[in-house]
């Protein structure tokens, strides 16, 4: 049988195995290889039991491959295979060169999809009881890496802290000192802030103070990255709600076994 060469681009959610989609699933079970990253929950693998699984994944310093080597390993193994899936953290067009990867994969010839995931960035603070919006406290939020491709905190940043709006940094762990400094110099010592590491999984941890006493809250809790920095009045709103979030988890969960037997679209 000959497999046309394809890349599906696919989102693997924030870390809970069970945050992946239904089609998410489908893809992987049609897959006849994963190129798969550093954050994404093993557990997803066993959704391609028939596939070749190739860990491509990047960490602070620490690149297994290139992304241009990735994207040559993408239509290599389409190629000789035929279905690759490229399964990344969250939602791979948050910040995860999914757009550059299927960009790479069509000047190739190869046929392309994209399976959205839920992101990390909505889905970490809402474990932990933090609506990113409510009425009356907060219209809007932003969302900001906190290194850009030239190692900086983004200038984006310093526009955020001028906002009445929550702000939301991923990989922003190293740059905290420049954080507080920044929203220390528009005179918002005073707003509050939420750390959370490993968000959603069995490992995750989390602290909450204001931008005056974060760094002194990192160092007692000793949290790093991955983890995300959430700023803003409705940090505030997680001691409120925290009894409802575990409430929530405590309800049965969803059977892996039923959501493995879909069939693959």
């Amino acid at each position: 049988m000959y497999n046309i060469p394809k890349l599906s681009i696919v989102g693997a959610g924030p870390g809970d195995p069970e945050l992946i989609t239904i089609k998410a699933v489908k893809a992987l079970q049609s897959a006849q290889v994963v190129l798969y990253d550093a954050l994404i929950n093993r557990e997803l693998l066993e959704y391609a039991p028939q596939a070749k699984h190739i860990f491509v994944g990047k960490r602070k310093d620490k690149h297994r491959y290139s992304q241009d080597e990735i994207n040559e390993l993408i239509v290599k193994y389409a190629l000789e295979q035929g279905h690759v899936v490229r399964l990344k953290g969250g939602d791979p067009f948050i910040f995860g060169r999914g757009s550059e990867e299927i960009d790479y994969a069509r000047s190739k010839g190869l046929e392309t999809a994209v399976v959205s995931g839920i992101t990390s960035s909505i889905a970490v603070p809402a474990n932990v009881g933090i609506p990113l919006t409510k009425r009356g406290v907060s219209e809007s939020f932003w969302v900001i890496t906190g290194t850009t491709s030239k190692r900086k905190l983004s200038a984006d940043v310093k526009l955020a802290a001028q906002s009445t709006a929550t702000v939301v940094i991923l990989m922003g762990m190293a740059k905290l000192a420049e954080i507080v400094e920044i929203f220390s110099g528009f005179g918002k010592q005073d707003i509050p802030v939420g750390i959370i590491q490993n968000g959603t999984t069995l490992n995750e941890r989390f602290g909450f103070g204001s931008i005056k006493d974060i760094e002194k809250v990192v160092e007692d809790k000793q949290l790093s990255a991955p983890a995300i920095i959430v700023i803003g009045e409705v940090v505030k709103e997680s001691h409120y709600l925290q009894a409802v979030v575990q409430n929530l988890q405590a309800l049965p969960k969803t059977s892996k076994v039923r959501i493995s037997q879909i069939d693959a679209a």
